[in-house]
């Protein structure tokens, strides 16, 4: 089943399919989709459909036309919609009364002034766009290069060419300020279209490009995340995670988005825990806390002059030793606080060989030489008797 929603159309007009169930992450054709939930209900009263529909671009980028014409419009219509200057294609994503939710969500005035959908794409219009669209990683070389000419500290990510080929829109990403006038008068020159550059940050542009994280899924940034909350490292430490930028940092070299999911549910359970630096005071020793298992609600102790043996208590336990603490109050030892495991919590694992009977370090082991079996040589007068008979 070939995808519906496809950008690329083939000159017939018909999309060329990305034959992988509209689920491809090269042409962004399921990229921030919405599930049209009221297709099939009618509106009451015989009211007319809410007159604006979405329509989406190249990767993802989605923008509200008003339907003046009345065009009978459904989803994964090809469209030509009113730009400045000129005209752009896009692709319908949604129509009826959820526009009007999901302007409401983005902050659009759904009854406000809005750009307009001139007709359905015609087959010249489809052929422009397509012709267009295949220049697009051509010149992304091109444009590279001509900023690394110039010793501009930027990076051109991505080229987006306006429907009618009469404009392109550089994507950009840039630490600092950048100043790009000489650039632009290159551009120009070199491929005689007006040019715009766009500067954007580092998540929308890995949310652009796309690409799999270290989960094995398409990043959520590309799919389904439409807001980029700040992430913390104090998140991480909530989270008792180690703080290992390489492994923290998603695609975009900032920390993952991800980070932010289960913090809410961390928080609510520490509510009320001991902190991490807790001190206990007992007369064997002074003991600091290692680890904590927030969910299990434990906490490892080890004494200060030997940090590699810890002792495992219960919160509650914590809570009154270091009550007794501020009393003054030494405890004789942690050893005393320490619960044995009930035998119901103790689980006799058996561990089975998933590679048959070979050994796991079958092949750090030299493999034995073949002993040659030796050969018994005659004596000196029998060969020499037999060599002059020859």
């Amino acid at each position: 089943m070939a995808c519906t929603n496809c950008s690329t159309g083939s000159k017939d007009g018909t999309p060329r399919g990305c034959k992988n169930n509209g689920t491809c992450g090269t042409d962004s054709c399921n990229k921030l989709t919405v599930f049209d939930w009221l297709s099939n209900m009618s509106l009451p009263g015989g009211q007319k459909p809410f007159d604006c529909v979405e329509v989406r671009f190249k990767n993802g980028r989605k923008e509200f036309f008003r339907n003046t014409e009345n065009i009978t419009l459904s989803i994964g219509d090809i469209v030509a919609t009113e730009a400045s200057p000129g005209h752009d294609i896009g692709i319908v994503t949604l129509t009826g009364e959820l526009v009007k939710m999901q302007m409401k969500k983005k902050g659009a005035d759904p009854y406000g002034e809005a750009l307009k959908i001139y007709r359905k794409a015609s087959q010249k219009d489809i052929d422009i766009w397509s012709e267009a669209r295949a220049k697009e990683e051509p010149m992304k070389v091109i444009a590279r290069e001509l900023a690394i000419k110039l010793n501009l500290e930027m990076k051109i990510s991505d080229i987006e060419f306006q429907g009618d080929a009469s404009k392109a829109t550089f994507y950009y990403t840039a630490n600092d300020r950048v100043d790009f006038r000489q650039l632009i008068k290159d551009y120009a020159r070199e491929f005689g279209i007006r040019i715009e550059m766009k500067q954007v940050g580092f998540r929308q542009e890995a949310a652009r490009l796309g690409g799999i994280g270290s989960c094995g899924r398409e990043l959520c940034c590309s799919t389904w995340l439409t807001d980029f909350r700040s992430v913390n490292t104090s998140a991480a430490r909530y989270q008792q995670l180690s703080l290992n930028p390489q492994k923290l940092a998603g695609q975009c070299g900032k920390l993952k988005c991800c980070l932010n999911y289960e913090l809410d549910t961390y928080l609510d359970a520490i509510k009320g825990m001991p902190d991490l630096d807790t001190k206990l005071f007992t007369e064997k020793g002074d003991a600091i806390c290692q680890k904590v298992d927030i969910f299990k609600e434990l906490m490892w102790f080890a004494y200060t002059d030997n940090m590699a043996h810890w002792h495992v208590l219960k919160v509650t336990q914590v809570k009154e030793l270091v009550a007794l603490n501020k009393q003054k109050q030494r405890i004789t030892a942690l050893e005393d606080y320490v619960e044995e495991p009930s035998a119901a919590e103790i689980v006799e694992k058996s561990f089975q060989n998933a590679v048959g009977q070979d050994s796991l370090t079958r092949f750090d082991k030299p493999k034995p030489k073949k002993k040659r079996p030796n050969k018994k040589r005659k004596p000196t007068g029998e060969r020499n008797a037999r060599n002059n008979k020859k």
